[in-house]
């Protein structure tokens, strides 16, 4: 919906995912290096469909919103009677919502009995992340440059993270490319709502000269601003998963300690007797 609450809708499902990805990526790198063994596979599995099923609902809820607004098409894409096509912009963002809509749920059949092919996850990232920014590419702006400009800028972030996406099919988990795919997925949820403040200011107040070339020049700065922000969160959580993986090393040895003396105690209970049985038959002959 082109309004404050339509970008700002918008912002915290990028925001909150790539603030997500920040912490989840450094730890699980972590806890791979800690446990050779795979150990810590069924608590990466866990996280992935827990982040499949929240992306699904939060798609499902951003489409909902942009059809059944007040304001809203309300399933209407033609009108008859005026002969044009009916809030396109809000057709323009739940189309963009389905596409991640498909993400979520291709991220949960992973762990299913289907097994899907390795690297479909990345690849419908990838496809969702073309799909964004081809809409907003294409997107009519009717002359308002400035509207033009701030959206351009948020292109480099979505083409940005859907070759890296790409990559990923390719390269599976390669720790560099998951966090440059998450700092790109934060500046595209703090440049929307940028984009809310600038276009749709909250409170009734009238958007930002679209003819001033300061402000053109200002937002280009910003937007450079916004990801330096997004860079600091991005070394702030990977310290934080450091320090934690650090302080928790020696309790997960301990556990694995007690698991692996425990199965110790049962292999040699199970292979006492037949071992024993052949040498007390041969003193007895």
């Amino acid at each position: 919906m082109p309004s404050f609450t339509g970008s700002a809708l918008q912002g915290t499902f990028f925001l909150l995912l790539g603030l997500w990805w920040s912490i989840k990526y450094p730890v699980k790198y972590i806890l791979r290096k800690l446990n050779a063994d795979n150990q810590s596979s069924r608590w990466i599995q866990c996280m992935d469909i827990v982040e499949g099923t929240a992306k699904t609902f939060f798609a499902l809820g951003g489409i909902l919103a942009e059809q059944f607004d007040p304001d809203g098409p309300h399933m209407s894409l033609y009108d008859e009677d005026t002969k044009n096509w009916v809030q396109l912009m809000n057709w323009q963002h739940m189309t963009m919502y389905l596409f991640y809509g498909f993400s979520g749920v291709v991220d949960v059949l992973t762990y299913s009995p289907i097994k899907l092919p390795v690297g479909l996850d990345r690849l419908l990232v990838a496809i969702a992340l073309l799909t964004e920014g081809f809409l907003f590419h294409f997107h009519d702006y009717e002359g308002a440059a400035l509207s033009e400009h701030i959206y351009s800028l948020l292109l480099i972030a979505v083409f940005g993270g859907a070759l890296c996406a790409l990559l990923e099919v390719f390269q599976r988990d390669h720790i560099l490319l998951e966090l440059f795919r998450a700092s790109l997925f934060i500046l595209q949820g703090s440049w929307f709502w940028q984009i809310g403040f600038v276009l749709y200011p909250p409170g009734g107040a009238p958007g930002w000269n679209q003819a001033s070339d300061g402000n053109k020049n200002f937002l280009t700065i910003c937007f450079f601003w916004h990801y330096a922000v997004g860079l600091l969160v991005m070394v702030v959580n990977g310290a934080a998963s450091h320090w934690c993986a650090n302080n928790c090393s020696i309790n997960i040895d301990d556990i694995d300690l007690e698991l692996d003396i425990g199965f110790c105690f049962r292999r040699k209970n199970t292979t006492l007797d037949p071992v024993l049985l052949p040498e007390n038959s041969g003193e007895e002959k």
